[in-house]
């Protein structure tokens, strides 16, 4: 049995960081956008099919361009569409982006079809690792490595580069931005493309994990959600702690219990919840009260 768990909690963690690429991103977005981004499980799917596109023609090294290809794609539509509703009714955004995330799913059933597309792992990272009672795929190794290695130059990127700074200030008050003479349009552009790109990436370890379907944008979006609202607000720890705490109660659940394994999350929420309803990082955010 401790065998089993040690197991699968390990399996959760690659989940847990899933969850939490797309939750950092969703929460770069909200804090500096103040948009709730409904759209965010879309543009995860989108990563993981130009990732399949991509490796079908010209093999496993050009998946990396898939982030880069669906944030030029967030560029896009933040400059089109979601710049108009800013500073708007909260409910705007809300349906604006739940709009664009049913276009986003119609267009991929439109050009990749309804179906499941298989996507394999890359052939180097055929294979099992144990390590005493853990038995995990090479391939959700390299997830680790690679989700830990993103999640570190974020940090370094938020923390020491000038941009990154003025990504942490505008997102606890964006005028104070302006007043200062930074270009605040395009550094709302530029948070919105890297929350974008987040997901993005997300999308791509996912895939060949995952099938790669329309309909896994819904299988991101809410457990994206439900992390953020466990981290709190604006909180990157947060987020992670709640990622991986999401990851791994669900991994656990399906272990043992797989007729609940759907609702486990949003009762792991409502229970943090209640006891911390701002969640356990969450802070006071001028902004939104």
């Amino acid at each position: 049995m401790i065998d089993v768990l040690v197991s699968q909690a390990v399996n959760g963690l690659v989940l847990g960081f899933l969850y939490v690429l797309v939750a950092v991103g969703l929460t770069i977005i909200f804090g500096l956008l103040g948009i709730v981004n409904f759209a965010h499980g879309a543009f995860f799917a989108l990563g993981a099919y130009f990732a399949v596109t991509l490796q079908a023609r010209f093999g496993w090294p050009a998946v990396i361009l898939a982030p880069v290809v669906v944030g030029v794609i967030g560029m896009a539509v933040e400059l089109l569409l979601i710049r108009r509703v800013y500073g708007k009714d909260p409910l705007i955004s809300l349906i604006v982006t739940f709009a664009l995330a049913l276009l986003f799913q119609s267009l991929t059933r439109v050009i990749w079809g309804s179906a499941g597309l298989p996507f394999a792992a890359p052939a180097f990272l055929a294979g099992v690792v144990e390590w005493g009672p853990v038995l995990i795929t090479n391939y959700r190794v390299a997830v680790l490595v690679v989700t830990c290695s993103l999640l570190i130059a974020l940090w370094a990127f938020l923390k020491y580069t000038p941009y990154g700074r003025i990504l942490r200030a505008g997102s606890r008050d964006a005028e104070m931005v302006s007043l200062l003479g930074i270009n605040l349009p395009r550094v709302l552009t530029g948070a919105f493309a890297l929350g974008i790109v987040l997901a993005a990436a997300a999308g791509v370890l996912a895939a060949p994990l995952w099938t790669v379907k329309p309909a896994m944008s819904e299988d991101a979006v809410m457990p994206a959600f439900v992390t953020v609202a466990i981290g709190g607000l604006g909180s990157y720890a947060g987020a992670i702690i709640a990622g991986l705490a999401v990851g791994i109660t669900t991994s656990l659940t399906i272990q043992f219990w797989p007729e609940a394994a759907a609702g486990a999350m949003y009762l792991l929420m409502a229970a943090i919840l209640l006891a911390r309803p701002r969640g356990l990082f969450g802070e006071r955010w001028e902004r939104f009260e």
